[in-house]
């Protein structure tokens, strides 16, 4: 088969849409629990595009709060309620609930 403009343009534009496909199809669901003024797991090891769901099972309000302004605040969380936040990062986020600072866990990504 010969090999034409139009191959190599579909080519060119087929190979990165792939992959962009492959790597979303990869992206992986967490859960962090919020129970007893603790995150369950304390520390989590995700992959950029994962996502992350925070759900609150105590009757206090709290948050999941990066330390590191910016990569990811859930808000305030009531019993029941949850968050989910998009990994956008690389390396060791340590997170921390605002409402009672001592609460403290990290996600990893690589």
């Amino acid at each position: 088969m010969p090999i034409t403009r139009r191959s190599l343009l579909t080519a060119s534009i087929a190979a990165p849409l792939a992959a962009a496909l492959a790597t979303r199809a990869r992206a992986a669901t967490h859960t962090v629990m919020i129970r007893n003024f603790a995150y369950i797991p304390a520390s989590l090891n995700v992959a950029p595009g994962d996502t992350v769901t925070f759900t609150n099972a105590d009757r206090a309000l709290h948050t999941a709060t990066s330390s590191q302004d910016g990569v990811f605040d859930t808000g305030r969380l009531r019993q029941g309620q949850s968050a989910t936040v998009t990994i956008g990062f690389t390396g060791t986020a340590q997170y921390f609930c605002k409402i009672h600072p001592r609460m403290r866990a990290s996600l990893t990504s690589a």
